[in-house]
């Protein structure tokens, strides 16, 4: 029999590097200097954490023999004391050490695998890893877009980013396994859907086809030009010989980590003119506004979430965990509304017969800055479960209405009895709807079918 399913946490364990400074967000969030952020969430009754513990502030020059592991050690021993599993992460949007290595580095898996063998051989009681966190994520913005280190801008650079970390990932599994035989891999990737208008639709489906690259590459799916995303990798300076070393020894993960925000879902219009100008992006032959499908399509996001995890359990027939859920708003109503659709949501999906294990409330403490993907230090801050800015008196972090609704999922697995979740999410309503509505039959009509000669390689994408 299945077990029930499962509420877990997370920390905003975010470390990037911008030029040649860090933003930690252990550090931002008061993570580092707090006591007790443990047993708050224990408290809860997750069951599991995703917890990081971060390359670069143990080995901050690489050097292993001179790793700094107290903090890490003082936060692994109270969870063993609580009782409290750990799902944990090694480089979470980051890139290591400055000046011993880089996303670009060659021999980044191999340093990397170095480090995660070290954890291991730390904290040989977690049997749950996930060695880079959404490594399609970090390639984008680090080799695609630009706004983190290596800050590169071309498909290239992307795609070399990718590799790496995939690379780095299996090699680093392989270390872990070596020392802890049962360790199971959770690999989280962002993921979401893009729709367009018929003219952009050959764009939506390039994006719709690269979302799964991260899972297809460790599962050993790209394996020749039948991979829609093949010849794009070698287009873009991938050698064959580098792709069959996936196909010839696939790393699947153990459990597909589903990390899924409102924003994840995208529409794409070559009418510019309709949108705010940092909406706008570009590829080789088109220049269109790229906008959150929930703020402008008059059916809303025709299927969301519920249809995307479909579609992972149909490709991969893997577990699947939703490994993020958090809703940048100040009404923390709206954000317990959202913890609850999504626990909703998956218990649906489970009852059609897919493997859907747990759902994680994320960024326990919150987050600053993800509104300028931390390039910037404005200290806007999004809440999570606990408000550490509007504290309780004695300071400490004030319990949010998230936390009252994840402590009782945790608990009973039920939606607790509040006024607050009877009341539609805005995502739900009209009031979602900010640009001129596109109805349905202004879209492309199937953006997973686009003419192959028309797919378009895009070199920038707000």
């Amino acid at each position: 029999m299945r077990k029930q399913l499962e509420l877990w946490a997370g920390l905003e364990g975010s470390l990037t590097r911008v030029g040649d400074s860090l933003y930690d967000q252990f550090a931002e969030t008061g993570h580092l200097t707090r006591a007790g952020d443990f047993d708050r969430i224990a408290d809860l009754g997750a069951t599991t954490v995703r917890y990081a513990l971060h390359w670069e502030r143990i080995a901050p020059d690489g050097d292993l023999f001179r790793a700094d592991w107290r903090f890490t050690d003082a936060q692994m021993t109270r969870f063993q004391e609580r009782g409290v599993a750990v799902a944990a992460t090694l480089l979470h949007h980051g890139s290591g050490a400055i000046g011993y290595t880089s996303l670009l580095d060659p021999h980044f898996p191999a340093k990397f695998a170095a480090f995660a063998r070290a954890a291991a051989e730390r904290y040989p009681f977690v049997t749950l890893w996930t060695p880079i966190n959404e490594p399609l994520t970090t390639a984008r913005f680090a080799g695609l877009y630009g706004f983190w280190h290596p800050h590169g801008r071309s498909e290239q650079s992307f795609a070399r980013i990718l590799v790496n970390q995939i690379k780095a990932i299996v090699a680093a599994m392989r270390e872990i396994r070596a020392v802890i035989p049962p360790a199971q891999l959770l690999q989280t990737e962002d993921l979401g859907k893009t729709y367009a208008t018929a003219r952009m639709g050959h764009q939506a489906y390039f994006e719709n086809t690269r979302r799964f690259l991260t899972w297809d590459l460790l599962c050993g799916m790209v394996n020749d030009d039948a991979h829609r995303m093949w010849g794009h990798l070698l287009w873009a300076g991938i050698g064959a010989s580098e792709l069959r070393e996936f196909a010839d020894a696939p790393c699947p993960p153990d459990i597909i980590g589903v990390d899924h925000y409102l924003t994840s879902e995208r529409f794409l219009d070559e009418r510019r003119e309709r949108y705010p100008t940092h909406t706008w992006g570009a590829n080789e032959s088109d220049t269109y506004a790229d906008i959150e499908a929930v703020r402008v399509l008059g059916d809303g996001l025709r299927g969301g979430l519920a249809s995307l995890l479909s579609e992972v359990w149909r490709r991969y027939a893997l577990p699947v965990a939703i490994a993020e859920v958090h809703l940048g708003t100040e009404d923390e109503a709206e954000q317990a509304r959202w913890l609850a659709d999504v626990w909703q949501t998956a218990r649906h999906i489970r009852q059609t017969g897919a493997d859907i294990r747990a759902v994680t409330a994320w960024a326990a403490f919150g987050a600053y800055d993800w509104n300028s993907l931390m390039t910037r230090r404005d200290r806007v801050y999004e809440r999570g479960l606990w408000d550490i800015e509007r504290t309780n008196a004695d300071g400490s972090p004030r319990a949010t209405l998230c936390a009252e609704v994840a402590r009782a999922l945790a608990q009973t697995g039920e939606l607790p009895p509040l006024p607050a979740l009877d009341i539609p999410g805005w995502w739900q309503t009209d009031r979602r709807l900010i640009y001129p509505v596109v109805e349905a039959d202004e879209l492309a009509p199937d953006c997973f079918n686009g003419n192959a000669e028309r797919e378009s390689r895009p070199l920038f994408v707000k």
